[in-house]
């Protein structure tokens, strides 16, 4: 059997987490971002699946050689998580182990599944590393902005496509006060409508992983970039530190986080298979 944690149980779970693994999944944990937990036991967990609020995929965590849950793991995803990620419109499993000994396990577990991989890499950001000096020109009638509540609220209805701005956060966070309260973002305006966002999608403790998207007819105008320096200005001024998690086959979000001056501290593989 697999069991669903209540909120309040998450903490049972922190031993099974990855010290060096995704920040996205402590910060699920520690009830910082939504998100739900599936355990082999309710008590005393020994391995468990994180699905991330976001839907943004499921991450494995703890022993990797649990029988018991590994065995029961194709059942539960088709009767339990098909269902409810084909209601929120997930037609893919995404399964990312939070230690690198999960990969041989999912590959088993899932062989007879039409199943697919990518590779990902994780960059983090120092002040010592930052290479925000040269401000970046754009093109005429973009403004850079940071998201503060006046923007969110739109009360002047100024921003003319504000569900962008709030589909985005609330995608990561619980609410608009849980973001103001933890986290941080800027925004690029164009005409009256957000083009480009660029704020912490989680955080856990002074670690703030980057979600960052500019829409299709504003990009390759150094849009990204700019917004990225102001996000990463805004942290290492406030003694915080940047994460920035991409695929790696994504060569504009690698040449942006490389060029302001991350570095790759770690990478992991993603599996996916569809649900049909």
């Amino acid at each position: 059997m697999i069991f669903e944690l209540k909120g309040i149980e998450f903490y049972r779970c922190r031993d099974l987490i990855n010290e060096c693994g995704q920040l996205e999944a402590k910060a699920v944990i520690e009830g910082v971002n939504p998100g739900r937990v599936f355990v082999d036991d309710i008590e005393n967990p020994t391995s468990g699946l994180i699905w991330l609020g976001n839907n943004d995929g499921f991450i494995f965590i703890g022993n990797e050689q649990n029988e018991t849950f590994n065995k029961n793991l194709n059942y539960f995803i088709e009767n339990r998580i098909v269902p409810e990620a084909t209601n929120v419109g997930l037609n893919w499993f995404e399964a990312i182990g939070n230690h690198s000994k999960w990969n041989s396990t999912i590959k088993e577990v899932f062989k007879n599944r039409n199943l697919g991989s990518w590779n990902q890499r994780v960059y983090l950001l120092y002040k010592e590393d930052n290479q925000n000096h040269d401000e970046l020109s754009i093109e005429q009638g973009y403004k850079l902005m940071k998201i503060d509540k006046n923007i969110f609220e739109n009360k002047d209805r100024s921003i003319e496509n504000i569900v962008f701005l709030h589909s985005k956060i609330l995608g990561f966070w619980d609410s608009p006060e849980r973001f103001f309260s933890d986290g941080i973002g800027y925004c690029m305006v164009y005409k009256n409508e957000i083009v480009s966002v660029c704020f912490s999608g989680f955080v856990v403790g002074n670690v703030h992983c980057i979600h960052i998207e500019t829409l299709e007819g504003h990009r390759g105008k150094k849009i990204a970039q700019t917004i990225a320096r102001s996000f990463v200005k805004d942290c290492l001024d406030n003694k915080n530190v940047p994460y920035w998690d991409c695929m790696e086959s994504n060569k504009p979000s690698v040449a942006v986080a490389e060029k302001i001056g991350f570095k790759k501290v770690f990478q992991y593989i993603g599996y996916e298979f569809p649900f049909k």
